[in-house]
């Protein structure tokens, strides 16, 4: 099919998931269907269940679930509040429900990382018969003065690594067959200004890609096998052009995201002014998962705001999204032959549009 449809989500309220169409021939993007959610739910973070037929959100004081009938049938099913601290859902507290991650192998819990004050613990949630949010089974330590913003897991889905953006290092669970974690270990960032926000993991297991948001670099990891703890390589990669002025005021980088072959790696980094632009850095790995390559470090249009995130399909190598809500653009991406080129991109000017985008169909 040459029409593969997006959901994308906002910073602030109104709450809306927003479905765009992009066909592949005519490269055409279109918005197609603006839902509404909870107003003051709107997802900063979301992501498939292992089906494609629940979103869960990541939505300001709440952790979220929808029902996913087809792209513009999008119904809300359960709004848990954030039980891991009691200061935490008070609306006198800047505590925010900022990434999630589904498991993809039974019994896929979904594990749940709030962020700014109050974020020392993550949380583990089950799922009902449907795959709809249903109870906070677990409620697991980091460190009082932690704020993970994203983690994965490695390919058996035995062991989730943790960007501990606060706290400046990586942690590592192991997870239980009730979906549970233990607390396997943790490693501090290579620098004390590093401050790692994202992490990828090769399909291999063998390499974790460690993003730092204000290091505005890339680090790889090599997995010991005896351990599963991650060992810096001491490579590493810029996300922002070497000797660029204010490089550690004025950005912090975003996200990283494997294309579908594992064969590739792109990562992002956002300006800290609208007068300045983000980057988007393309990788070519080795079959074992080290970085062989630094292919291109592009500019984006925009500064990216508090998004710039790449979302590369999850289908063939050759698509991938970025989002920015500076603007509110949505573009689509041709990677070929190695080399990256826009072919489409539509605004959508509604309030805090341009999170993440997540890949339907």
């Amino acid at each position: 099919m040459p029409v593969h449809h997006l959901m994308i989500g906002t910073w602030t309220p109104p709450g809306a998931i927003f479905t765009l169409a992009f066909d592949d021939e005519t490269l055409s993007l279109e918005l197609v269907k603006r839902t509404e959610i909870p107003e003051d739910e709107p997802i900063s973070w979301m992501t498939f269940d292992h089906t494609k037929k629940n979103i869960y959100g990541a939505a300001m004081k709440r952790w979220s679930s929808f029902a996913v009938r087809s792209p513009v049938e999008i119904i809300h099913e359960a709004s848990h509040p954030m039980t891991h601290d009691p200061q935490a859902s008070l609306a006198s507290t800047n505590t925010r429900a900022i990434f999630l991650l589904a498991a993809k192998l039974p019994p896929y819990a979904v594990y749940c990382n709030p962020f700014y004050a109050h974020a020392g613990h993550g949380s583990v949630f089950s799922v009902s018969s449907t795959g709809a949010l249903d109870q906070n089974v677990q409620n697991y330590n980091y460190q009082p003065n932690s704020g993970v913003h994203g983690m994965v897991f490695d390919p058996t889905e035995t062991y989730l690594y943790s960007a501990d953006l606060k706290a400046n290092k990586l942690w590592v669970h192991k997870k239980d067959a009730s979906g549970r974690l233990e607390l396997a270990g943790s490693v501090d960032a290579p620098n004390p200004r590093d401050h790692p926000r994202w992490v990828a993991m090769h399909p291999s297991g063998n390499y974790l890609y460690a993003l730092m948001e204000a290091g505005n670099r890339l680090c790889e990891y090599v997995i010991d096998p005896a351990t599963h703890m991650p060992v810096y390589t001491h490579h590493s990669y810029p996300l922002i052009p070497p000797g660029i002025p204010k490089h550690d005021t004025m950005y912090r980088s975003d996200v990283c995201s494997l294309a579908r072959s594992g064969k590739y790696l792109f990562a992002t980094s956002r300006a800290n002014s609208f007068d300045l632009q983000g980057y988007i850095a393309a990788f070519r790995l080795r079959d074992c998962g080290s970085i062989e390559k630094q292919m291109c470090l592009n500019p984006t249009p925009t500064s990216g705001g508090h998004s710039n995130a790449v979302a590369p399909c999850d289908w063939s190598d050759e698509w991938l999204a970025i989002t920015d809500d500076q603007e509110g653009w949505v573009e689509i991406y041709r990677w070929k032959d190695e080399f990256l080129g826009r072919v489409a991109r539509v605004r959508v000017p509604e309030p805090g549009f341009g999170m993440n985008a997540i890949w339907y169909d």
